[in-house]
């Protein structure tokens, strides 16, 4: 098992109700395959650039723990999902 922290930006155009659909979407997928030790909401910030001519994001940042097989699998969900602008996983040091 190893340590990862991944952020997630998701699209502000979408209501309250569906990000919050989206991000729980992807705290099951993390918890069916690993534990998750924190949850770190910042909430809708502008973008540095404009993506898809987006100016603003909803962010997300998980703490968890996982095999190191699953985060491959996790960016290849993030990258087929409607809603999501960008997100990034990155292994912690012990």
């Amino acid at each position: 098992m190893a340590k990862y922290e991944t952020m997630l930006i998701t699209s502000a155009t979408l209501d309250e109700e569906a990000t919050a659909a989206l991000v729980g979407k992807f705290k099951s997928l993390i918890e069916a395959n690993g534990t998750i030790d924190a949850i770190d909401e910042w909430g809708k910030r502008r973008l540095a650039y404009p993506i898809n001519d987006e100016t603003e994001g909803v962010y997300t940042v998980i703490n968890f723990t996982s095999a190191p097989e699953f985060p491959a699998e996790l960016d290849r969900v993030y990258k087929i999902t409607e809603g999501v602008m960008r997100s990034l996983i990155v292994a912690k040091e012990d």
